[in-house]
């Protein structure tokens, strides 16, 4: 076996099967969004001005887009909890929030395993995110890279 290989027995990479999904649902409150705003700086009247938010498109506060990405994280994290060594987040790419999420959405994660790169020891999941109407919100590619 080939050092590649024998790595890519031992971290848990070849224990991530294509096809294998991941779902995670929160319903978004006041709270989530004030603390996440306290967390990041990001306070902008999108997300703590309804009166501001009620004339626009949207009628009224948004959650942060960072957020959601956040709340990937959280589906990732089950995946790697049960792999037998390290892997970290090697980045997302094409994140696109497609629809604006309310304050009271329930937003459903759902976290497929699309593709493995063996010879990069990397996997690439495609992120989609739902509301309660069963509405795309938002989309994006996750990587994980195993140690």
């Amino acid at each position: 076996m080939s050092s590649a290989s024998a790595t890519a027995a031992t971290n848990g990479f070849a224990d991530v099967e294509i096809g294998e999904e991941i779902t995670f649902t929160k319903t978004l409150g006041e709270s989530d969004v004030y603390l996440f705003a306290g967390i990041t700086g990001d306070m902008h009247r999108n997300h703590i001005d309804e009166e501001y938010m009620k004339g626009t498109p949207y009628g009224g506060r948004i959650v942060q887009g960072a957020l959601l990405v956040g709340l990937t994280a959280g589906c990732s994290s089950i995946l790697c909890s049960r792999l037998a060594g390290p892997v970290v987040s090697y980045g997302y790419d094409r994140i696109r929030f497609i629809r604006g999420v309310r304050l009271g959405d329930t937003v459903t994660v759902r976290y497929r395993i699309a593709r493995k790169d063996e010879a990069e020891a990397k996997t690439f999941a495609d992120i989609t995110l739902t509301n309660q109407h069963g509405e795309t919100v938002a989309v994006a590619t996750h990587i994980l890279k195993f140690l």
